[in-house]
């Protein structure tokens, strides 16, 4: 898992600025059928970019038929073909870390893993996918990427990038993406039915928050090492942000540029709550925050006064799926126990 969290923590700059797309709908141009069957082929509209680009724009996908074969670049996009009754098309899943989703965990358990960290694309070839699905900041040909959507294509293997994941996205988009999966894999029932159940879930927190007038500020700190405290800003990271939105909560450095600012900036500032991540039990995110709460450095801050910060898995902030719905729930009834229902 150190190996987990030393990318992730190298990763985390081109992750933020992993997709730049002014919008983030995607769209089918043929292929359904009026009884909600999909016909093929079936043209999709996506995404793609450069290599060590920062800006996505749409490219089409075209699927002569289901695929059968399907690398899930990380762990949570693995869960979500499950939910869509799609065990027997998965081929690998990389990236496999973070909370599991105990619902999906029995299927998930038998699916080969392609490695606990971000993999590569030779990792990818090797397990001979039609389809390469997830997320967009692990479309590269970096030594952690999959390989860019171009040069996957070039090779007639299908891609789809989350909607969720480029520049743009919010938590919302993942209605959409649902949508392209049903048709794409002739799962449109499934799909829906999965779309409607979180959605369910999402207006009801909503709901029980929506009495707040109040908006409380947050600081995510990307760092496990209380005498090394690496603040992010979340510039373009739209879809976390999103989730912040439905708990009412305000990103503290909203209109700050930089990628990375220091303690000075988070002790001006000065949140009500800050953000710590998690990618297991062994990282120390818990002595993140004793640390914090005994470090002198940053004594003088509402949120460690109140005793105010929280561990979120780094799946539920940055994993760009129905799990962070998950996450956001169990924040929200840490911080607002007699609106939430347990």
């Amino acid at each position: 898992m150190k190996k987990v969290l030393y990318l992730v923590a190298s990763l985390i700059a081109i992750l933020f600025l992993a997709s730049c797309s002014s919008n983030n709908q995607t769209e089918d141009k043929g292929g359904d059928s009026t009884d909600g069957k999909t016909t093929y082929p079936l043209t999709i509209e996506n995404y793609t970019r450069a290599e060590s680009g920062s800006k996505w724009t749409k490219k089409d996908q075209t699927f002569d038929s289901a695929p059968k074969s399907v690398v899930a670049n990380v762990r949570p996009m693995a869960e979500l073909l499950l939910h869509l009754g799609l065990q027997d098309s998965i081929s690998g899943v990389g990236g496999v870390f973070g909370e599991a989703d105990e619902s999906v965990a029995d299927q998930f358990s038998k699916l080969k893993n392609l490695g606990d960290s971000y993999i590569s694309q030779e990792v990818t070839l090797s397990a001979n996918p039609d389809l390469v699905f997830g997320r967009s900041g692990l479309f590269d040909n970096a030594e952690w990427g999959t390989g860019t959507v171009d040069s996957l294509n070039e090779m007639g293997i299908n891609t789809y990038v989350m909607a969720t994941s480029v520049n743009g996205g919010t938590f919302d988009s993942i209605y959409d993406d649902l949508d392209n999966l049903g048709k794409i894999f002739n799962v449109q029932e499934k799909a829906s039915s999965f779309a409607s159940e979180i959605k369910a879930r999402q207006d009801k927190l909503e709901d029980s928050l929506s009495g707040i007038k109040t908006q409380k500020t947050f600081a995510y700190i990307h760092s496990n090492d209380p005498e090394n405290i690496s603040v992010y800003s979340l510039k373009d990271e739209s879809f976390t942000l999103s989730l912040f939105k439905m708990l009412k909560m305000k990103h503290v450095f909203n209109d700050v540029d930089e990628t990375e600012l220091n303690v000075e900036a988070l002790i001006e500032a000065d949140p009500d709550i800050l953000i710590i991540p998690t990618w297991d039990e062994t990282d120390g995110a818990q002595k993140m925050v004793e640390g914090l709460l005994s470090s002198s450095k940053v004594s003088s801050l509402k949120a460690v006064k109140n005793k105010a910060i929280y561990i979120m898995d780094y799946n539920y902030l940055f994993g760009y799926s129905y799990q962070s719905l998950d996450g956001v729930e169990q924040l929200a009834k840490a911080i607002y126990p007699d609106l939430v229902e347990e």
